[in-house]
């Protein structure tokens, strides 16, 4: 499940974010979201993780949590999909 990761203190690191969903389960990936030009980051990022449960509990778990003085925002990246009809 793709986590979307919003609201991130512009010094939270890939490796911050890994440390805590890492705690929940498994991690495919993370990448916090950065100006390709600059380097400085956006304040927000996606987790990947492969067993859905983990996933779930990592979102109730971390969603409003304060990370380096800022509540994030912890949700599925993609539910904008999760209410469309099949085409």
């Amino acid at each position: 499940m793709n986590i979307f990761v919003g609201n991130l203190a512009f010094t939270a690191t890939d490796q911050d974010l890994r440390q805590l969903f890492e705690l929940y389960g498994a991690v495919d990936s993370i990448t916090v979201m950065t100006d390709r030009e600059t380097g400085h980051p956006y304040g927000f990022g996606f987790v990947d993780m492969p067993e859905r449960s983990a996933a779930r509990a990592a979102i109730a778990g971390l969603h409003g949590m304060d990370l380096a003085g800022c509540t994030c925002t912890v949700n599925e990246a993609n539910w904008w999909d999760r209410d469309r009809e099949p085409s």
